[in-house]
């Protein structure tokens, strides 16, 4: 063949010069030149990162140590560049482990555990010192101390980006008053140009971390921004997992196969995996015979009404038993078989095997392995007609010659069964004819199959059930479209028996690849429980609302925790949570924090899945105003979102944003509306009891009037309209009488409820004779408190009695002040 591509000359020895021009590339030398993928593509937004990065190290160290955070940010100008120095109290970092945690890119504890953390890659602080380096030449200062030492080391190092390691500078023990603790030292090319975001950063960290204590100080405060920790109650403990079955690739499964000391399937399974016990591994290894061995086809045995003698055949199989022995056997395999209504090979030979250990108990006569094999094969025949005597050349199992065009050959056994299925599982709209060409071309295809058990996988199940509708088509004009020939691989499939076969060994399956694959398949087909979720530590509803208590003067609050889901084997939880109003600017659109891992995501807001979950939700619905029904909502509102995982999927290594996976952003969606539904009855009553006021209002005006009116053109007494306006608008109303010492709280309930009232009467003289309640005296003055519940219409005396005079103030709990009317 002639080809036309262009020539590189006479010239030898090209490929090797190129060849001495390439070399292995270091991580590190890799991502100085590509050090915006890190997040460090600019000095304001490079210190933010450096900060994220130290803050994110200090919060999982302390919390691992079981430590209450208390975490030290400054931030400094030294002449051209910024000093950045972050201090915890963490249990400090061995000597040994300490330059290669701050001087070796993709280092870690973290990443090979299958448990919840901020830093998973072994990038962040090793970066951020790469960066501090490459842009002001100076080396990281690094001091730390761990727990129980009474001196702490100091390093002076840079990463060398040639070989990824760290190039200590200095290394000596020094004195730190803290007892335990990291603090490290970067000196950077930056600026404050993103003094914001860095603000952002540390308040929305204390909203996720209401556990921690903050302190940021920086060119331009006044005084330090400090944040106070909510709680100390440290987020639950995490535990790391084994992979799930249904998170794993075939190159890890294949890695895993190789490694694991289990020689069988189902010790692997159980070994290697979680939520695997024995009855799962079984599920998965039927599933793993299905797709690696196919399944036997079932088949109808004989009916009394057939003309097929299955105990005969196989008392005709049976030499030298002795006629009895024999007579016994072949009908008591004939029964049996007569008790199912269909049977594969392997299940007869389990019914031949049992019938053979009875009849040998019974007469004496031992029906061997050659016996028992001629007695399946021949009621094989006798039910399927395969294997059978006079098999030509052209035969097959539908008694019709390739071609399909028919012969005299007597009907196979098959073609009735097959058209029984075929007939079952289409519509009535196909003729008999249509189905029994379908029947003979089916079983003209399962006779060609290699053996005699009928053995198939569902792909060629789906092949032949296929090529019969194609040739049925083409030679008879009858058409079995695509959901027909659904229907009837499902109905042969359902009724296919999963072979006995033992699978492959371990390491028979880790050296072929399609025997891996197979195995992937199975284990993804099977149902399995979802991961467990002691590997998480979400934040709780609770604490997601404490966090935003903290930081946020508003109205109202609201906060939702999800169940775990999980995605590609990887547990997860979303929690979100809403603050509304008070001093909640009410301008623009609403505020969103997003958090992952309890990390605050500061950048990309644009590119991530929860911006495109929250723009996606009609606000409208929930009482926030958004134009044009779509994008973000506008409010005095916050909207904090949580994704907890083992497993973030981020869109990039600087972790700024969340891909869009449709399982979490199912998750993030319903998580909002959980605490939107909050919002919306919140707004909801709101309206009602302002709605409820202004009419309260305008009937206190004008009922006085009305009265006096009517006392004009009747020329009768003023009517008395005590009470009227409590019965008007069904409230609760509380009035006093006062009659010579006694004292009496009149309760009555006119709305259509039961109310569980706090009546708190403060009294300047001590009280006496209480109707229940007690009586508290604090500073002089006495406070009379009583807890009635009044149902709806009815009403309560509440009394005690005073000496002398006594001035009075009473105050109501339990039911809102705009349904509540009080004269007292």
């Amino acid at each position: 063949m002639t080809s036309f591509q262009s020539t590189i000359g006479d010239e030898e020895g090209i490929a090797e010069e190129l060849a001495e021009g390439q070399r292995e590339i270091s991580i590190a030398e890799f991502f100085e030149k590509n050090k915006h993928m890190l997040g460090f593509d600019s000095g304001a937004r490079g210190l933010v990162t450096a900060v994220k990065e130290a803050v994110d190290n200090a919060l999982d160290a302390t919390e691992e140590a079981g430590v209450l955070p208390d975490i030290y940010i400054e931030i400094e100008e030294v002449g051209d560049y910024y000093r950045l120095v972050i201090e915890d109290n963490g249990p400090g970092i061995t000597k040994e482990q300490l330059p290669k945690v701050f001087g070796k890119l993709l280092y870690g504890s973290r990443f090979h555990a299958r448990e919840q953390s901020r830093g998973q890659q072994g990038i962040g602080i090793s970066a951020a010192v790469l960066y501090s380096q490459l842009t002001s030449g100076q080396p990281a200062k690094i001091t730390s101390r761990p727990k129980g030492q009474s001196r702490a080391q100091y390093f002076e190092l840079i990463i060398d980006t040639d070989t990824n390691e760290p190039e200590i500078q200095a290394d000596r023990e020094t004195t730190w008053d803290r007892p335990h603790g990291t603090r490290i030292e970067l000196e950077m090319e930056a600026n404050m140009r993103a003094r914001q975001q860095l603000h952002d950063y540390v308040k929305h960290t204390a909203v996720v971390n209401p556990h921690a204590r903050l302190e940021l100080r920086e060119p331009g405060l006044d005084e330090p921004l400090k944040f106070e920790r909510a709680t100390d109650e440290l987020p639950a403990e995490t535990h790391e997992i084994r992979p799930h079955p249904h998170g794993v690739e075939l190159g890890s499964l294949i890695k895993m196969l190789e490694a694991t000391e289990s020689y069988s399937v189902s010790g692997f399974l159980q070994e290697e995996f979680t939520r695997v016990g024995k009855k799962t591994a079984d599920s998965v290894i039927d599933n793993f015979r299905d797709v690696y061995y196919g399944r036997e086809l079932s088949w109808s045995p004989p009916r009394a009404h057939d003309d097929r003698d299955l105990a005969s055949a196989v008392a005709d199989a049976v030499a030298n038993k002795g006629k009895d022995a024999t007579t016994a056997f072949a009908e008591g395999v004939a029964e049996t078989v007569s008790n199912n209504d269909r049977l594969a090979r392997s299940e007869l030979a389990a019914i031949v095997d049992e019938v053979a250990e009875t009849v040998e108990g019974d007469t004496g006569k031992t029906f061997g392995g050659t016996v028992r094999e001629n007695a399946v094969d021949a009621a094989w025949r006798a039910i399927t007609g395969a294997g059978g005597e006079g098999d030509g050349e052209n035969a097959n199992a539908s008694g019709k010659n390739d071609d399909g065009d028919g012969s005299d050959a007597p009907e196979s056994p098959l073609v009735p069964d097959v058209y029984a299925l075929v007939d079952d599982a289409t519509s009535t709209r196909k003729d008999d004819a249509a189905v029994q060409a379908m029947a003979e071309a089916l079983a003209r295809r399962f006779g060609n199959l290699d053996g005699d058990a009928f053995r198939v996988t569902l792909d060629d199940l789906e092949r032949l059930v296929a090529d019969a509708a194609s040739f049925v088509a083409e030679q008879r004009d009858a058409t079995f479209g695509e959901t027909a020939r659904e229907n009837v691989v499902e109905a042969f499939w359902s009724r296919a028996r999963t072979v006995p076969d033992d699978p492959p060994k371990v390491k028979a399956i880790a050296g072929s690849r399609d025997a891996a694959a197979d195995l992937l398949e199975a284990m993804r087909t099977t149902d399995i429980l979802a991961p467990p979720t002691d590997c998480l530590a979400p934040i709780t509803a609770e604490l997601v609302e404490a966090g935003l208590r903290k930081e946020y003067d508003a109205d109202f609050y609201a906060a939702a925790t999800r169940d775990a889901e999980v995605h590609g084997g990887d547990p997860f939880i979303v929690e979100a949570g809403i603050a509304y109003g008070g001093e909640i600017p009410a301008e623009g659109s609403v505020e969103l924090l997003r958090f992952a891992n309890r990390v605050p995501l500061v950048y990309q807001r644009g590119a991530c899945a929860t911006t495109d979950v929250i723009k996606s939700i009609g606000w409208r619905n929930y009482g926030l105003d958004q134009p044009g029904g779509s994008g973000m909502p506008n409010g005095p509102a916050v909207i904090s979102i949580h994704v907890a995982s083992t497993n973030v999927p981020f869109t990039s290594e600087s972790k700024d944003a969340l891909a869009n996976v449709p399982a979490i952003e199912d998750e993030i969606e319903l998580a909002v509306r959980e605490a939107a539904r909050e919002l919306k009855s919140f707004l909801n009553k709101r309206r009602s009891m302002q709605q409820r006021r202004e009419k309260q209002d305008v009937l206190g005006r004008i009922l006085p009037e009305m009265a006096d009116k009517v006392s004009e053109v009747t020329g009768r007494s003023r009517p008395d309209i005590d009470g009227a306006l409590a019965r008007i608008m069904n409230n609760v109303s509380v009035e006093r009488e006062v009659n010579g010492e006694t004292v009496t709280l009149v309760v009555e309930n006119h709305s259509d409820v039961n109310e569980e009232l706090e009546i708190t009467d403060i009294v300047s003289t001590e009280p006496s004779d209480l109707s229940d309640g007690t009586a508290v005296d604090m500073d002089g003055e006495w406070f009379v408190q009583w807890k009635p519940e009044v149902p709806s219409g009815d009403e309560r005396e509440l009394t005690y009695a005073v000496d002398g005079d006594a001035d009075f103030e009473v105050s109501v709990g339990g039911v809102e002040t705009e349904k509540l009317t009080v004269n007292a």
